[in-house]
């Protein structure tokens, strides 16, 4: 049965940070009386995830995403508010919690350089104490879908990044956690690894009904992979919900897309509406979500259209707009 999984409630984490003036001088007054300013990394940061969700967790560097992470799984200790993932408290770090949970970084690794894959996953079996026949299964899951039976004995350094990070995702995976925090598992990879990423955490959150936060810098991963997205900036929670009723929010505007049969000035398009790009035959046109259809069919009336399509703008663009509006 589907439950509340991670509960987070008036979440804060600060951090005192020494203030320095520059130059010599400034080194030397540092010595005798040090500054420091408060930075807030989280404020007061509040949601449920319930068992089985895939959220995408989104926002710039330095919102807040990283660190959040971090406190849902035990490596910070919050400055204020309550946390609780599986019923445990992350960052009293008992073995029960720590052995269902994993938190994968896409820039860290925890992979021996020298030694094959294979030997961190037999030190996490041992790490985990998960059963041969148990290990031998999830290995054997893993290895298939991610595709990488031919590798498992190579050196991690001989690896591409692609291949290191499908084994960094093993080595998280081989204890089956119930809840997983990736930490923009795509980072670095090409298109076409990175579509093979996707296909994997999609593939594992439905087999295994896992719990996954996801952050990533990539539009795509979360528009792929999440029906809901928790949009953050400055520490602070700008969006909660589904991805869909997202474009409806903030979006206040449609996209007409138009091939012409003959060309037209831009000054008359201009009339229409916001032109935001134009290379004939085609041209593209913003106006106001609630005259779209009425623009659409001016367009048809006064200009030679060989065709016209009606469309939502792209999620990069919305979220653009979501953290220039702020809250």
């Amino acid at each position: 049965m589907e439950g509340m999984v991670i509960s987070v409630s008036h979440l804060s984490k600060y951090y005192k940070v020494h203030k320095k003036e520059p130059g010599f001088l400034g080194s030397m007054r540092s010595l005798v009386h040090r500054q420091y300013e408060t930075v807030k990394a989280v404020d007061d940061v509040s949601f449920v995830i319930d068992e089985g969700e895939l959220v995408g967790f989104i926002g710039p560097n330095g919102a807040g995403k990283t660190t959040t992470l971090k406190c849902l799984s035990g490596l910070l200790y919050p400055t204020a508010g309550r946390v609780s993932v599986l019923d445990f408290t992350p960052f009293d770090r008992k073995t029960a919690f720590l052995k269902q949970i994993a938190l994968v970084m896409g820039q860290k690794n925890q992979l021996w350089w020298d030694l094959p894959a294979m030997e961190t996953f037999l030190l996490n079996k041992e790490i985990y104490e998960i059963p041969d026949d148990v290990y031998k299964k999830a290995l054997s899951e893993l290895v298939d879908l991610l595709e990488v039976e031919q590798i498992l004995k190579v050196q991690v350094r001989k690896l591409s990044l692609g291949e290191r990070m499908k084994m960094e995702l093993i080595a998280a995976l081989i204890h089956a956690p119930k809840v997983l925090f990736l930490d923009e598992p795509t980072i670095g990879l090409d298109v076409v690894m990175q579509k093979k990423m996707r296909d994997f955490i999609r593939a594992y959150n439905e087999l295994h009904r896992s719990t996954i936060l996801l952050t990533s810098h990539y539009m795509e991963d979360v528009r792929q992979l999440a029906k809901r997205v928790i949009i953050i900036d400055h520490g602070e929670i700008l969006y909660d919900g589904k991805l869909d009723q997202l474009v409806k929010k903030f979006a206040k505007y449609k996209v007409l897309s138009v091939i012409l049969e003959t060309y037209v000035p831009p000054d008359k398009l201009k009339e229409i509406g916001e032109l935001t790009d134009y290379d004939f035959p085609r041209a593209v046109i913003r106006v106001p979500r609630s005259a779209s259809n009425v623009a659409a069919a001016q367009i048809l009336q006064k200009f030679p259209v060989d065709d016209l399509n009606i469309e939502e703008p792209d999620i990069e663009d919305i979220i653009r707009d979501v953290f220039s509006q702020g809250k």
